[in-house]
């Protein structure tokens, strides 16, 4: 007999993680709440990054659904975070979004597991096209792509 607790637990990695629907519950019902979670972290990581969505234009939902879809959220910051440095890994961030990650990279530190937290030290980052310093706190943009 499988606990409420294990129940819970399939049933949020099937809404949020990409895993099965677990028995007992309708498929139909789990994914029209998939989809509308997706939605609902898209519009929260938009506004975390609106670079980002904005340079994708009206390809923004599709590729951050095909990106989320298996990924449990760790929250809007991050999940950007991570899809940013992903499409700069595979060259696939648009020019636009550069000086935003690189800004991000510029200001705050974070290693892809640990939460982001300020810089100290002065830094120099770039991507897309877009390189950005960051001293005492004034981040610059000096060429963008």
């Amino acid at each position: 007999m499988t606990s409420l607790a294990q129940r819970q637990a399939e049933l949020v990695a099937a809404l949020t993680a990409g895993a099965a629907v677990p028995p007992g519950f309708d498929a139909r019902l789990v994914e029209v709440a998939r989809v509308a979670l997706l939605r609902k972290r898209a519009g929260e990581v938009a506004r975390q990054w609106p670079e980002l969505a904005q340079a994708l234009g009206t390809g923004w939902y599709r590729q951050w659904s095909a990106w989320a879809a298996t990924r449990p959220t760790r929250g809007s910051l991050r999940d950007g975070w991570d899809l940013a440095r992903e499409l700069a890994a595979r060259r696939e961030l648009p020019a636009g979004a550069g000086a935003e990650l690189a800004a991000r990279e510029a200001i705050m530190t974070y290693d892809g597991e640990t939460p982001p937290r300020a810089r100290r030290m002065p830094a120099v980052r770039g991507a897309a096209g877009s390189v950005v310093v960051q001293i005492a706190g004034r981040v610059r943009v000096l060429r963008r792509g």
